[in-house]
């Protein structure tokens, strides 16, 4: 699994969970929804995802590594 890939999965898996919890605990959740949505959009233009540095870290290869 690349970066790439493993940010996509936990920003999905965030969003879903998020939805579910705001469907049956409290619509608060959807603050996390929200977050997980501002951080995609400010990385699609500064190019800086905390997530991905994490990744990284733990040893994922980038799309160039492979």
């Amino acid at each position: 699994m690349t970066v790439n890939s493993a940010v996509m999965a936990m920003a999905g898996a965030f969003v879903l969970v998020s939805v579910l919890l705001s469907i049956y605990v409290s619509q608060y959740w959807l603050a996390m929804t929200l977050f997980v949505g501002a951080n995609m959009f400010q990385s699609a233009f500064t190019g800086f995802c905390p997530a991905a540095s994490i990744f990284r870290r733990l040893g994922l290869k980038t799309t160039c590594d492979s």
